[in-house]
């Protein structure tokens, strides 16, 4: 593992720093849409489909230009890749909410998903993973609960100043919310010398890795759970309406799954230092797919419906760190930037294209519980997938550190975060 250069009360600016930064960005360039997409069509006649094909291009153009950002996390560090990425993402929220014409909605998106590729998950999944070294758990785990918190915060948020402004200005607003916390706060908290990788880490070429088998069967595996799990958000609350649950309820019942997915985050840390990295991924993803399954599958009450939902949410936490973790467990923190920009491309491209694909599956099955045993039988597969391209000769652990086990590593289990034995 690198050495840490970083001070204890360093580390802890740190992580404090990506927490307030990561619910902020999360929130205004993601969650606020979903609420103000419906007044965005009603005011300006654009077809809620086009609204949200503009949208699902900056998802997709993140995922792209995430590639690039990788390389660069590599090589200089996060303060000036997310201080950049804040600077932009401002004037690109700015763009959206004074979009006058269709292209120029497009445009505004097109420059808002630049700026998703340096301010989300990935660049603070980078700068923790590199600075935390063997605990890295605990703070991946510490940013994705605060982060989880993005909607929570950000959707009430959001509708109440559409309730006081109209769309363009409830964007304006929150793009001045964006620039005054996000910018400050990555020039200036994420200040330090950026670790180099051990030798033993840096002889794994990139490239080489990237081509292997084992990393194209695991970008295959997790896109298809990304694809599974993000697209049941989508349609949970049609399929609750059609079992019969009042909206309110059906609402409900997908909120709670926010405070599972929370709880699943928590357990992660215990999962990790108790687990092989092949036996964890099974268990993640085949949690997906059985919560998936008894979701599709309950007809009632809406008890039961609704401590599904909270299951499918706690999967879906957990599956966000598995993501996180999946590059360093299997070939060290090196380069973990420009593979993690490789490995979550696809994903995100896949999220981004969810919706409309969940959607039209219903359209064709006749219904919403038919989709939700695809997308079970879909993370089955990844499961499957992901497990088969770990293979002993590939899954010896590459982070010196972890050896022997760092104590304080995965919060208190007292087991590295990482194994440093063959997986099997």
């Amino acid at each position: 593992m690198t050495a840490t250069t970083l001070p204890p009360s360093g580390l802890r600016r740190v992580l404090v720093v990506l927490c307030v930064t990561e619910i902020t960005s999360w929130g205004v360039l993601f969650y606020a849409f979903p609420v103000l997409a419906p007044g965005i069509s009603a005011a300006t006649g654009w077809s809620p489909s086009t609204i949200t094909a503009a949208f699902s291009l900056g998802l997709i153009v993140s995922a792209l230009a995430g590639i690039g950002v990788g390389r660069l996390l590599d090589r200089i560090g996060p303060r000036p890749v997310m201080t950049v990425g804040a600077v932009l993402a401002a004037p690109a929220v700015v763009l959206i909410a004074t979009a006058r014409s269709l292209p120029w909605f497009f445009v505004a998106w097109f420059v808002a998903g630049l700026a998703m590729s340096g301010v989300l998950y990935a660049p603070a999944f980078a700068a923790l993973t590199r600075w935390w070294g063997p605990r890295r758990v605990t703070a991946l785990t510490a940013v994705t609960l605060v982060a989880g918190l993005a909607s929570t915060v950000f959707a009430p948020l959001t509708a109440a100043l559409s309730n006081r402004f109209d769309w363009r200005g409830t964007y304006l607003v929150l793009a001045a919310v964006l620039a005054v916390i996000t910018i400050p706060l990555h020039a200036i908290g994420l200040r330090g010398p950026w670790p180099r990788p051990e030798a033993q880490q840096a002889e794994h070429s990139p490239g080489r890795v990237a081509r292997s088998r084992p990393f194209v069967m695991l970008a295959a595996a997790l896109s298809l759970a990304a694809f599974a799990v993000y697209g049941v958000v989508i349609i949970q609350v049609p399929l609750l309406l059609e079992r019969g649950l009042p909206t309110g309820t059906a609402a409900l019942a997908l909120g709670l799954g926010g405070v599972g997915q929370l709880c699943g985050r928590i357990g992660y840390g215990r999962l990790s230092a108790a687990t092989s990295v092949r036996g964890r991924t099974a268990i993640v993803l085949g949690a997906g797919a059985v919560t998936i399954a008894v979701l599709g599958v309950l007809p009632g009450p809406a008890a039961l419906l609704i401590a599904a939902a909270i299951l499918v949410g706690a999967a879906r936490g957990v599956f966000t760190l598995l993501q996180a973790t999946a590059v360093t467990d299997r070939w060290g923190p090196a380069h973990y930037g420009r593979l993690m920009g490789l490995l979550s491309a696809p994903m995100l491209v896949v999220n981004a294209l969810a919706p409309w694909a969940c959607t039209a599956l219903a359209g064709l099955t006749g219904g919403y519980p038919a989709v939700f045993w695809i997308l079970a039988g879909v993370t089955a597969l990844s499961a499957v997938l992901a497990t088969a391209s770990t293979r002993e000769s590939q899954m010896t652990a590459t982070d010196p550190s972890t050896n022997p086990p760092d104590t304080t590593a995965a919060g208190s289990t007292g087991r590295s975060a990482v194994s440093t034995k063959p997986t099997t």
